[in-house]
């Protein structure tokens, strides 16, 4: 599982509270990864980023995209869900929460990657429409 933040993404530093979440309650079924696309994010500062929102997940640099691409992603945060042999099984959006840029639920309603990684738990054949993530555009960092 790969999920894709920046440091400097309002929306996506939203979402660590409910990143942290999935990764504790589903650490059994899934290994999760930050994923960082920002070529200007240093080591340091990423190190800063994960301690000031509390982040106990590893995390990665992605300078160059090659992550970026093979998950199919676009926005942080999105999230990427492999299966074991290295299938894409979803990409898109944690929830939705965020209806568009500045718009927010008071809760969401649906709940997109649980219910992708759920469906991969069941069935290792799953494969779960992609859904379009609300965020930081991550082709401004080129």
């Amino acid at each position: 599982m790969l999920l894709f933040v920046r440091t400097d993404c309002p929306i996506s530093n939203r979402y660590a509270p409910e990143i942290q979440r999935l990764s504790a309650e589903r650490s059994a079924d899934v290994r999760f990864w930050l994923v960082y696309p920002d070529k200007q994010e240093t080591p340091q500062r990423i190190r800063a980023h994960d301690k000031e929102y509390g982040y106990s997940i590893s995390a990665l640099r992605d300078p160059d995209h090659k992550l970026v691409k093979f998950a199919e992603v676009t926005i942080t945060p999105e999230a990427a869900l492999f299966a074991q042999d290295g299938r894409l099984v979803y990409h898109g959006r944690i929830d939705d929460w965020f209806v568009e840029m500045g718009r927010a639920r008071s809760a969401p309603t649906t709940h997109d990657l649980e219910n992708a990684i759920e469906a991969a738990v069941k069935s290792p054949k799953a494969s779960v429409k992609p859904t379009q993530a609300v965020g930081c555009y991550i082709a401004d960092l080129d």
